[in-house]
């Protein structure tokens, strides 16, 4: 294998779980610096103000599909008898180890449920809350629930009362008969933006649906990671949750005869809008693509898995989110083995995606692949074709951490085609987003090398 498909490889694996955070790594410090050209301080790190995030309206018909689907089956595709919710006002507390980052982000947060989802949600400094957030080392989390980011539970307020009933139905969103107390544990030793992507998610979930369906392009509520924080849809979706129309206990039949004039109310565009049909996605591409996208199995038995994945949505006429994001994964798996599957996977999956305005922040995730070809390639008018469209995008989505990683890019092609000046004011820009999306700066030096070693002119 070519040192550079080495590095290629090495990028792919970088960014497996596309907008899923990278997780913190020990990297030497006296790793040369040279191609960063910076003093040792970086600049302060930035964030996002939490404003709203606007997606594409559709048909009410097709919202109201989606919001059964999410709120009566569980991701395993059990079934939920019954519609459950919190009570008014929802009080939210924050424990553990908490790092600097995450009230700031959670008020933004709830500030966005407030206004967007019309929840009476707020911050408590009492000793109990309806929901309790929880800081955890990941070390500790994952020992207790191996390969989990973050997660939510019902009926408890603490990592310890959590520890004494994990394998009991005291954990069991199936047997609720109305939401009272949960807990929210997230890492407290990542990157920023990994924090506040497990709160959306999490506190999400926490409030409302309990299911991911990966045919939606436009919500967390979506097993790809590709939107990292909480969209108009998802908003629409809890806003219809807690509407005075529906209450506790509602049965699928109660909640499905009730939905149709409430999303009319709520969302009076999406009655003009003309629905498309979208069948539900299969148990088998599902699995499919947990094997492609999960460690554990060999790298033939997962591109096995996602070339399968490809086939069935082939077979199944789909055009779309689950289409594009196969593949995606099935490119990912071949870089490093067949560079011209993986380049040839990355284009199909952008053909995809640039189909339709819905996925448009999917196919600035492809842009990163691609954009590690092109600069490998020596092509820098390439490269800058593929970051410059994709960067806004990164930028509306409030994804820091694919934000950084395009300028990085860029700054890579600025210089490969002259541009000096121009890419050291872009690279310096980066990295105050890396900072929040990679976390501490040996993180974000890292993100650097990794990327300026693709640049043939450069000797690394």
């Amino acid at each position: 294998m070519s040192r550079t498909f080495r590095r290629l490889l090495a990028l792919s694996i970088m960014f497996m779980t596309a907008c899923t955070p990278v997780p913190q790594a020990n990297v030497a410090p006296s790793l040369p610096t040279r191609t960063m050209g910076l003093q040792d301080a970086l600049p302060p790190m930035r964030s996002f103000a939490g404003n709203p995030i606007a997606t594409p309206t559709r048909s009410n018909r097709e919202i109201g599909k989606d919001f059964m689907d999410l709120a009566f089956r569980m991701e395993s595709g059990r079934p939920v008898a019954r519609l459950t919710r919190f009570e008014a006002p929802i009080s939210v507390r924050v424990t553990g180890d908490v790092p600097a980052s995450l009230p700031q982000d959670l008020r933004a947060l709830l500030g966005r449920l407030r206004s967007e989802a019309n929840i009476d949600i707020f911050m408590t400094g009492a000793e109990s809350a309806s929901i309790t957030i929880e800081a955890i080392p990941r070390r500790v989390l994952n020992e207790a629930v191996p390969r989990a980011a973050c997660f939510v539970v019902p009926r408890v307020s603490s990592w310890e009362e959590f520890k004494t009933v994990r394998r009991t139905p005291t954990v069991d969103w199936t047997t609720l008969e109305r939401r009272d107390r949960a807990a929210v544990f997230v890492p407290s030793d990542v990157a920023p933006q990994e924090i506040r992507d497990c709160l959306h998610e999490e506190l999400a979930q926490a409030l409302g649906p309990l299911n991911d369906l990966y045919r939606l392009s436009d919500s967390v509520f979506n097993d790809d990671n590709i939107h990292a924080v909480l969209t108009a849809f998802d908003m629409l979706i809890l806003r219809a949750y807690y509407d005075p129309g529906l209450q506790n206990g509602m049965s699928r039949g109660q909640v499905a005869a009730r939905l149709n004039p409430i999303l009319a109310r709520l969302n009076p565009a999406g009655e003009i809008q003309t629905p498309r049909p979208q069948n539900d996605t299969t148990r088998d591409w599902i699995e499919n693509i947990e094997t492609a996208l999960t460690a554990g199995s060999s790298a033939q038995r997962r591109r096995n898995a996602a070339l399968q994945a490809v086939s069935v949505a082939k077979a199944l006429n789909w055009s779309g989110p689950r289409d594009g994001f196969a593949h995606y994964a099935f490119g990912r798996l071949n870089v490093g083995h067949d560079s011209d599957i993986a380049l040839a996977s990355f284009n199909q999956a952008l053909s995809i995606y640039n189909r339709s305005s819905e996925t448009r922040l999917h196919a600035a995730h492809v842009s990163v692949q691609l954009a590690a070809f092109a600069l490998s390639a020596g092509d820098g008018a390439a490269v800058l074709n593929l970051v410059e469209g994709a960067m806004p995008i990164a930028a509306a989505h409030e994804n820091a951490a694919l934000l950084a990683t395009l300028m990085m890019f860029k700054a890579e092609a600025l210089d490969m085609t002259g541009q000096k000046d121009a890419a050291a004011a872009v690279r310096m820009d980066s990295l105050g987003w890396a900072r929040y999306g990679f976390g501490d700066d040996q993180q974000v030096r890292a993100r650097l090398r990794e990327i300026a070693s693709l640049n043939p002119l450069k000797g690394i």
